[in-house]
């Protein structure tokens, strides 16, 4: 089938992933990090050792699969010759996931208000993905117009999908809760006005069925449910059109000190020998009024030869359905995120994180990030920094990878080294940055 939208889509922004993109793996928790760290816990921007940090532009995208891995050598050797239905590893199952998160820090700054208080404003465009729970066997007859050579079965359950497009702009302010000769406490909270370009998405409580090769012939049961906002195309997304909504990060941050005598000395001047943060992100969504949702009785056996349709024109000309016009609430991709920093030496630290999603498992209207399990050592002076994240990932992705902070210039990716060394990644990330940081 030509054009089939939500998972061509896949396809397409996982490719994209493979050539450019970041998360920020292991750079989110340095003390000079400024705006990305407030990105990752908002009661960062308070008590570090920035002045003031101006972010220029940044772009990030993390991603990843459980349906096929790749050779990331074979692909950058291939002189733009890799196909990926013949050179990627297949892992079909009844439930593959799929998972894109894309992230452009905008012109955004922060500045310290007083010693104990600071306050930012970020800009960030972004766009998330998501395929839960779909049968690895239907997703690549879908792909290749039901030419397979082989009977196979599936049945999915709570099959869901979300394409999500959105802008924010994000009032940040932290302060320094309590301080005492040992323990300083710090809160932070961003207040973010959403600005919704649009979403598609499609569900499922129940799929099965079984294709026969000998007939061409694909018997399925259950129901389908598919629907978009209001002109929105995941081919062409248009950012004219907006919808606004609101969310809220919030997160707080312990550091422990052994010796520190004077509490009248500013927090990042006295190094501490533990920090734990703790911060909940993307709390909120984006209502669209009008969005038309599609939904399938899909009790029927098609003969898929010479199946050349775009999907919705294949659904629309073998299944019976009913359109409506409704409200659609897509959620943003609430997150936990718990941080544990431990300084060996004045210059020489060692990070564990989690990163989990909130979203409910098999939710529909949300999209959900990668829960990410990561230890990074690192070195952080005030102008230099350099990661070395390994990290354990959804899907059962092993990642090792590096970064550095240069300046105004970080560059890194928390999988770069077992992409290459790897025959078959399932997950993968790269960032950069640009940014005007003034140290105090």
């Amino acid at each position: 089938m030509k054009n089939t939208k939500l998972l061509n889509l896949a396809f397409f922004l996982l490719i994209l992933n493979l050539s450019f993109g970041q998360s920020y793996v292991g750079h989110s928790i340095d003390n000079y990090s400024g705006i990305q760290g407030v990105i990752y816990n908002p009661s960062s921007i308070v008590g570090s050792g920035l002045r003031t940090d101006i972010n220029l532009v940044s772009g990030s995208v993390f991603g990843g699969s459980d349906y096929f891995g790749i050779n990331v050598s074979d692909l950058m050797n291939s002189d733009g010759a890799f196909d990926f239905e013949d050179d990627a590893e297949k892992f079909p199952s009844n439930a593959n996931n799929f998972f894109l998160n894309a992230d452009i820090v905008l012109p955004s700054f922060m500045f310290n208000l007083t010693n104990k208080s600071s306050i930012g404003i970020v800009t960030r465009a972004r766009a998330n993905f998501n395929i839960n729970n779909i049968s690895g066997e239907l997703f690549e007859a879908i792909e290749d117009d039901f030419d397979s050579d082989e009977d196979f079965e599936f049945d999915s359950k709570h099959l869901n999908g979300t394409v999500h497009s959105w802008a924010e702009i994000g009032v940040a302010y932290g302060r320094i809760l309590m301080e005492k000769p040992n323990h300083v406490l710090k809160g932070g909270v961003t207040l973010k006005y959403l600005l919704g370009a649009g979403s598609l998405f499609m569900s499922s409580p129940g799929l099965e069925g079984n294709y026969d090769q000998s007939t061409e012939t694909l018997e399925t049961s259950g129901q389908l449910n598919y629907g978009t906002s209001e002109d929105f195309d995941g081919d062409d997304m248009d950012f004219s059109n907006l919808t606004s909504g609101f969310g809220l990060d919030l997160g707080f941050t312990y550091q422990w000190y052994t010796d520190r005598e004077n509490d009248e000395l500013p927090t990042y001047k006295d190094p501490y020998k533990l920090k734990i943060g703790l911060s909940v992100t993307d709390i909120g969504a984006i209502n669209y009024d009008n969005a038309t949702v599609t939904r399938y009785d899909v009790n029927a056996i098609v003969n898929t030869a010479d199946t050349e349709e775009d999907i919705e024109d294949f659904l629309d000309s073998n299944y019976p359905s009913v359109e409506t016009n409704e409200t659609a609430k897509i959620k943003l991709p609430t997150a936990l995120h718990i941080l544990v920093d431990y300084r060996f030496t004045k210059k020489w630290f060692v990070s564990a994180q989690a990163d989990l999603s909130m979203a409910k498992k098999g939710s529909e209207l949300s999209t959900a990030t990668l829960n990410t399990v990561t230890v990074a050592p690192r070195l952080e002076t005030k102008w230099f920094s350099f990661y070395a994240p390994l990290s354990y990932r959804q899907y059962d992705d092993l990642s090792f990878g590096g970064g550095i902070r240069l300046g105004p210039l970080t560059v890194g990716s928390g999988s770069v080294f077992t992409n290459l060394l790897s025959d078959s990644s399932k997950t993968t990330d790269v960032y950069v940055g640009l940014k005007i940081p003034l140290y105090r």
